[in-house]
């Protein structure tokens, strides 16, 4: 059986998402990053990045661990052949907004969180610096959402996977979806599947306070 190990973070959540959607059984393992248990060896010993998810599946009857949450979304959808186009052009667009993601909506959005709520002292132009391209970049998703359903076409991927993760814990960086009605639209649609519900319920359960 698949293994995620996990907390209630922006980017673990994308993989139990996934799983549910797709129908994959697996063990959720809590990694208690408000304590530090992703410093301790026994998880270095799986992730030496320090980081959560890490995902452990049986491939040929070897131990495969994965870790990264986009590199884990594409494994999960390949496996199974869900959520990833076959189409070239449209799934190089789900690529599209996976590079978007992990190269600039997370980014901006850890950083904003960390200088508003983190930081050893204020960084205001930190703070205002990350904050303003987590903005802008709510703004071009919603500008995408007001002619198509999903973030990287008419159909749900792993790419509305990877962007629902941050915009679930918008309270962090302080930001908001007041904005941007059709991003809005979006992510209530999303937090609707019975999939999703699932995955949170299960995920909120590691840290119930978080």
């Amino acid at each position: 059986m698949i293994e995620v190990y996990a907390f209630a973070t922006p980017n673990s959540v994308k993989i139990p998402i996934a799983l549910e959607e797709m129908g994959l059984a697996y063990t959720l393992r809590s990694v208690n990053v408000r304590n530090d248990e992703q410093k301790t060896a026994k998880f270095l010993s799986l992730n030496p990045n320090g980081k959560v998810p890490v995902l452990i599946d049986d491939v040929d009857g070897e131990r495969f661990v994965l870790t990264e949450s986009a590199a884990i979304l594409i494994y999960l959808a390949e496996k199974t052949n869900e959520l990833l186009p076959d189409d070239r052009a449209t799934r190089a667009r789900v690529f599209e907004q996976l590079f978007l993601h992990a190269s600039g909506l997370s980014p901006a959005f850890g950083n904003a969180g960390f200088f508003k709520r983190s930081s050893p002292e204020p960084q205001p132009l930190a703070e205002a610096r990350f904050r303003g391209e987590a903005v802008r970049l709510l703004g071009l998703l919603d500008m995408k959402l007001a002619n198509q359903a999903f973030t990287a076409g008419d159909d749900f991927t792993i790419a509305d996977i990877a962007h629902f993760g941050w915009l679930w814990r918008r309270q962090f960086p302080g930001l908001t979806l007041d904005d941007t009605p059709n991003l809005s639209r979006w992510y209530d649609d999303i937090a609707a599947r019975p999939a999703v519900k699932r995955a949170i319920s299960r995920v909120e359960g590691l840290a119930p306070t978080i």
